[in-house]
């Protein structure tokens, strides 16, 4: 672990902590803000559902711009521009109408943290050691996971104890500190050739995956139409309707509300793992009985 937590990898991480857990918390503390302050789920709903959109189309393009840009000042300019969205955010709030204030700075969150983990991901081969890859790529996407769990929960009890403005300012000074440390960052560069633009080289590669899912694994195409449906039915209703059941029907804590999305997340990952034991138990249980049929075909012609 010593040789993989050196100077240039160290700091990637830390800039990945603060980043991550600093747009979690943000996330889920701005639209409880906005809740709170207008007790109306129907506001609360629209305003996610514009922040989701170009968290999507972001994650299209976060890949393609990590491949083709210094990985080092895409992470400084978004720790950046996230902290002087945040900084006029707090200076506009009580300005400026609410509502179209919490969606742009929403969509930017939303949009930056599409953009941001791609290039952390894309940077690990470069400032690890080969031996040291698999470790590197567990501690970053262990942080991502313990931000998605523990972000909601944090930012629950900050907003309960302290209210949205002392966060936003504590917000502002960690990305503006994290912006900062990443421009000492050394990460190895060299500029794409090919020719292509960023959105031609994004046509390219969606035409390429679709031509391949379509040719070769057109059964992928029936897994992505039965996980759009859950995402468009149940993951709406957990990312609004909980909430909403939360503060307006049990008029509980805005801690508890943390404490109940930190919980949804636990019970993905909890899914996930168990899902991932049960393919490996039936591949083992498949392979062992060809083995055993194998050795009885074996056995009766000897």
């Amino acid at each position: 672990m010593n040789k993989l937590f050196k100077r240039d990898f160290t700091m990637v991480v830390i800039g990945q902590i603060i980043s991550l857990f600093g747009n979690a918390i943000l996330r889920f503390a701005l639209p409880l803000y906005l809740l709170r302050e207008t007790d109306s789920s129907s506001l609360f709903g629209a305003v996610t559902a514009c922040s989701f959109i170009p968290m999507v189309v972001f994650s299209l393009f976060g890949g393609v711009i990590a491949d083709r840009k210094n990985k080092r000042n895409i992470m400084v300019a978004l720790d950046f521009t996230t902290a002087a969205a945040i900084l006029i955010f707090s200076f506009a709030l009580g300005k400026v109408s609410l509502v179209p204030l919490m969606i742009a700075v929403l969509m930017i969150l939303y949009g930056i943290s599409g953009t941001y983990q791609p290039a952390v991901q894309a940077s690990i081969p470069l400032i690890a050691e080969k031996q040291f890859l698999m470790q590197g790529n567990a501690v970053i996407n262990m942080v991502s996971t313990l931000a998605s769990l523990l972000g909601p929960i944090i930012g629950g009890v900050l907003f309960g104890a302290f209210g949205i403005m002392p966060i936003l300012f504590i917000s502002v000074g960690c990305f503006a500190f994290s912006a900062v440390m990443e421009i000492f960052i050394h990460i190895p560069f060299e500029k794409n050739t090919d020719g292509k633009s960023i959105l031609g080289a994004v046509g390219s590669d969606l035409s390429d995956s679709f031509q391949f899912i379509k040719n070769e694994k057109p059964i992928f195409l029936s897994v992505l139409g039965i996980l759009a449906l859950f995402n468009l039915i149940l993951s709406a209703m957990m990312l609004v309707g909980i909430p909403v059941i939360v503060v307006q029907i049990l008029g509980m804590s805005d801690t508890a509300i943390g404490m109940t999305q930190g919980a949804m997340g636990l019970g993905g990952l909890a899914g996930g793992i168990i899902a991932g034991a049960a393919i490996l138990a039936m591949a083992v249980s498949l392979y062992s009985k060809k083995v055993f049929a194998v050795l009885e075909k074996e056995s009766a012609v000897n």
